[in-house]
């Protein structure tokens, strides 16, 4: 895949500089662990030859400033991971689309994650972050990292308590301004709960409606296999996933690795994509000059933005400004 931005003097300047910061924390955090290691060391071996307070003072002090320079490289990390973001990553982005903005810090909010209707059980635990945002022609999208979690909590025979937690989403989340009004909600969800990570999407879809959906049935074959579909609304659900919508979204589901959900809320369209990866990371022990150090990256930019013109979303309908 062409990575043109690189040819910009100003990007290759901007990454040559990054790449000499990678450098100098990545040798940091080598010496770190070396100096928390040699601490441990001394440690250990004063113990096991019952030097035990001769050995704590030393070793303690040498662990200390091992942690101390640690900390100092995980603060450097951070800076030289928003620089990556904000500039290389930034620089691809607007490669493919001048409205393309990466927004590090920025996610999804949880109200909106609840509000997708996607996800049966509420986070206890949530994160969101690297949106991107911009408008590919007439519609307005965005697309961002999210983790959500549960958590239970059990008791064993002594009364002690332990807390385990549960993802209920990891991946990307797509939103973006679908080409039909509509005034209902329609749902369509993995037939196959077992093709996702996990048991993450909504197993108990009725209660996401309040009690009043039906399943939609469908005549696309292909889309019936692999999805099922619930609306408020059957002849909304059958005036959206049309027979070119199904096979748009039958092409967009074969080109990823798990089975996506989709939820069409208030005229809004939202895929749900699970995925194994954390996106737009730097490396740290991997070098910025590697010509395959961005690939991935781009072309998850890519497939994202290119789902408007795959689901034709530009296409108005009926009066959809």
């Amino acid at each position: 895949m062409p990575v043109d931005f690189r040819n910009d003097p100003a990007v290759q300047l901007i990454i040559q500089t990054l790449e000499a910061d990678r450098k100098v924390i990545a040798e940091a955090k080598r010496k770190s662990f070396f100096i928390m290691g040699g601490g441990a060391i001394v440690l250990i071996a004063g113990v096991s030859l019952g030097l035990s307070y001769f050995a704590a003072v030393p070793g303690a002090a040498i662990i200390i400033y091992g942690l101390v320079r640690y900390s100092k490289t995980t603060t450097a990390f951070s800076i030289y991971k928003d620089a990556f973001k904000k500039k290389v990553v930034g620089a691809a982005l607007r490669d493919i689309d001048q409205s393309l903005i990466i927004e590090p810090l920025q996610g999804m909010t949880e109200s909106e994650f609840d509000d997708t209707r996607l996800f049966s059980t509420s986070p206890d635990r949530y994160h969101s972050e690297d949106q991107v945002s911009g408008k590919a022609d007439k519609t307005r999208f965005y697309f961002s990292e999210v983790h959500a979690e549960y958590k239970s909590e059990s008791t064993d025979s002594k009364g002690r308590k332990t807390t385990t937690w549960h993802d209920i989403f990891k991946g990307i989340i797509f939103a973006a301004d679908f080409n039909k009004n509509f005034h209902g909600v329609t749902i369509v969800r993995p037939k196959d709960i077992g093709s996702t990570i996990g048991s993450w999407f909504a197993k108990a879809v009725p209660g996401l409606f309040g009690g009043d959906s039906q399943v939609v049935e469908l005549e696309n074959i292909e889309f019936s296999k692999t999805f099922i579909t619930n609306s408020t609304d059957q002849i909304e659900a059958r005036y959206i996933l049309t027979p070119a919508m199904m096979d748009k979204l039958c092409e967009l589901n074969n080109r990823c690795s798990y089975t996506v959900s989709l939820s069409f809320i208030d005229s809004h369209l939202y895929i749900a994509f699970p995925l194994d990866e954390n996106y737009f990371e730097p490396p740290l022990y991997k070098s910025l000059l590697d010509p395959s150090c961005l690939e991935r990256d781009i072309y998850i930019i890519r497939f994202m933005y290119d789902i408007v013109k795959e689901l034709d979303l530009n296409t108005r309908i009926w009066g959809k400004a």
